[in-house]
């Protein structure tokens, strides 16, 4: 095949899943339908940029029309066990898991955490599956007096050490995040990712911080990320896809909000002459989804909405961007958590036809796209390059 001289903008909307995949019920989350379910608390979406890419024409949308679409629109199966972020990304990369990663709804058992004091030298308070605003309101206070860590756990694969900085300097909280991943969360309690969740302020108004850092278990085959890498081909990552693929392959500014990110996307663009922009967009998943808040995620809605016609601007006549997520976060039902569900596929460019992709078996279809479309190979996945871009191949 012919070496691409374009690029593609892979943009995962953290969380932002689109209804029922064939599996929910078993893990529990049937009736999850985070862009449904959000289009009907809210009355309806109004999202016109949107509405013309075609998302109303993925699945039925309260509120969204699906009329002659901008974009070749359908939605992906999640095919991995999991629902997490990294077990999302990596099927996306071309690498979907056979088994899922460890989780503790009990909390961790005595011999991880035994383990962890000693070789931490602070106590543990906390262990067990909670919000991360809720326990540092019920632990900080403690934890400022005593010096111990908060220990915390979700429904996801994740070990999560919450610190005042004032108590606990950053670098100490970061190098227990280490020694945790490397040391003692291996084997059977291999999690996927061990999180950093510093935060400041006075009980009653205490708050996280943007010193947030991911730990996370390599990828244990090779990926896309490796594939482009081996190549040549450039890849610039804006948000937390460095800390889900342990920094293998990619390179990546954080941002704390969706804004910053979209704001990062369209720099990469205007400077990247070819290669992947891999973008993860975190506040749908972060701010709204764990929260509860049907009404913060319409707003981020709106403001993705917004930023659209900045993000499409600078694609020229042989770019992708493609728009997408790694599993749901559905905020109107009683969970925190994150949902197993279908997720949008959106793919524009100048040249992209507006064809309807239909339901795809796998995540990885959309990492089989962009690896065909840089002439690499990836071991997962059936890539449709063909049909929305069928002067890109051959």
């Amino acid at each position: 095949m012919k070496r691409r001289a374009g690029r593609i903008a892979l943009v995962v909307l953290d969380g932002v899943g689109i209804g029922a995949a064939p599996d929910q019920a078993a893990y529990g989350d049937a009736g999850s339908d985070t862009l449904g379910n959000v289009a009907r608390a809210v009355g309806g979406l109004r999202l016109p940029n949107l509405e013309a890419l075609g998302l109303g024409c993925c699945r039925s949308l309260t509120g969204m029309r699906c009329e002659r679409p901008a974009a070749a629109h359908g939605v992906a199966l999640p095919r991995a066990r999991g629902k997490d972020s990294t077990t999302g990304h990596w099927e996306l990369c071309g690498l979907p898991l056979d088994e899922p990663f460890p989780t503790y709804p009990r909390g961790f058992p005595h011999s991880v955490i035994a383990a962890f004091v000693q070789a931490t030298g602070r106590d543990v308070l906390g262990n067990r599956p909670a919000s991360g605003t809720a326990i540092i309101d019920e632990f900080g206070p403690e934890q400022l007096a005593r010096g111990d860590w908060i220990v915390y756990t979700s429904a996801d694969s994740v070990f999560q050490i919450a610190a005042h900085e004032e108590a606990i300097p950053l670098e100490e909280l970061y190098a227990a995040c280490r020694t945790a991943r490397d040391e003692i969360l291996v084997g059977e309690h291999a999690v996927s990712r061990v999180i950093a969740r510093p935060f400041v302020g006075e009980p009653g108004s205490f708050r996280r911080t943007a010193n947030r850092r991911d730990f996370s278990l390599a990828p244990p085959g090779e990926t896309l990320l490796d594939r482009l890498a081996r190549a040549g081909v450039p890849r610039v990552g804006v948000g937390k896809v460095d800390d889900l693929f342990a920094a293998r392959g990619i390179e990546s500014t954080h941002t704390p909000t969706n804004a910053e990110a979209y704001a990062l996307i369209a720099d990469a663009l205007q400077s990247l002459d070819r290669g992947l922009v891999f973008a993860n967009v975190i506040e749908f998943d972060q701010s709204w989804g764990h929260r509860n808040d049907p009404e913060g995620f319409y707003r981020g809605l709106e403001e993705l909405d917004r930023s659209l016609p900045e993000l499409l601007a600078p694609l020229r006549e042989d770019d992708v961007m493609i728009f997408t997520a790694d599993h749901g976060n559905d905020p109107t039902t009683p969970s925190t958590d994150h949902s197993r569900e279908a997720v949008p596929v959106l793919v524009a460019g100048p040249r992209v036809e507006p064809v309807a992709l239909g339901e795809r078996e796998t995540f990885a279809d959309l990492g089989a796209t962009v690896a065909e479309y840089f002439s690499v190979e990836v071991d997962a996945g059936s890539s449709f390059l063909g049909q929305v871009a069928p002067w890109a191949t051959g």
